[in-house]
C-alpha cells in the first residue's frame, strides 16, 4: 500500500489511516447543526483537504483501489446496520403495552 505525505503528521502514514484520523477529527456535527446535509459536509471536507488528497492520488495503485473498495463496502454495511437500528427503535416507540390486569370490568 502506498504512503502519503502529510506535512502535519507522519510522512509515511498509509492514506486510509490518515483519512480515518482526519474524518474523526473533522467537526462534522457543527456543520450538521448549522443546517448542512451530509453531502455538503463531505464536499467541505474534500475541499479543505484537497492538497493531501491530490497527493494520495499521485501514487494510487490497484492495492489502494482494492482497499478503497473494501472501505466502501464496510461503510455501506455500517449504514444498513444503523438504518436497521433506527427502524427497530421506531417500532419499539410505536408499540404500546397494555396491562389487562388493571382493566376495570364494565358492569351491566
Amino acid at each position: 500500500m502506498k504512503k502519503i505525505i502529510n506535512k502535519k503528521h507522519n510522512k509515511n502514514e498509509p492514506w486510509f489511516k490518515w483519512l480515518t484520523r482526519e474524518l474523526n477529527s473533522y467537526e462534522a456535527f457543527q456543520d450538521f447543526e448549522s443546517g448542512k446535509n451530509p453531502r455538503d459536509v463531505a464536499e467541505e471536507f474534500i475541499s479543505r483537504n484537497r492538497i493531501a488528497i491530490s497527493e494520495v492520488f499521485e501514487d494510487f495503485d490497484e492495492e489502494d483501489k482494492d482497499t478503497l473498495d473494501q472501505f466502501l463496502k464496510l461503510t455501506e454495511c455500517e449504514m444498513y446496520v444503523f438504518r436497521m437500528l433506527e427502524k427497530e427503535i421506531e417500532l419499539r416507540n410505536k408499540i404500546r403495552f397494555v396491562d389487562f390486569r388493571k382493566r376495570q370490568k364494565i358492569k351491566s
